[in-house]
């Protein structure tokens, strides 16, 4: 009776300095990017990898965050009780106002401004 023995393959981890001197080392003039990963023992392909993250720029903003915003109060603006409900989407925000009918003018410019 023979024992099978599973062996997962665990993902080597590389130090962000080591990456940087390998990728320092592809910089260097006349270098080939297959040579220096055989010499570290890494599959050439993924220090392409490498080198392509090292192109792009960092994001500006890591995760999104909340803003405060300050909102003047709004102007007096006599009404009959009528509103018009609206709600508008753009990707995962949602917002919806109550504008008053006597204002439809406004609200139409808002809108315009809003969507383009």
């Amino acid at each position: 009776m023979e024992v099978e023995q599973s062996r997962k393959r665990k993902r080597r981890r590389y130090s962000r300095e080591l990456k940087a001197q390998i990728l320092t080392e592809c910089d260097a003039p006349g270098a080939s990017v297959a040579k220096v990963a055989m010499s570290h023992g890494i599959n050439a392909n993924i220090l392409h990898g490498w080198r392509k993250l090292a192109r792009q720029p960092e994001p500006a903003i890591a995760q999104q965050e909340f803003m405060p915003v300050t909102v003047a109060p709004a102007a007096q603006v006599h009404s009959d009780g009528r509103v018009i409900e609206l709600e508008l989407r753009r990707g995962a925000v949602t917002i919806k106002l109550l504008w008053p009918m006597s204002a439809a003018a406004e609200l139409a410019a808002f809108t315009r401004e809003s969507l383009r």
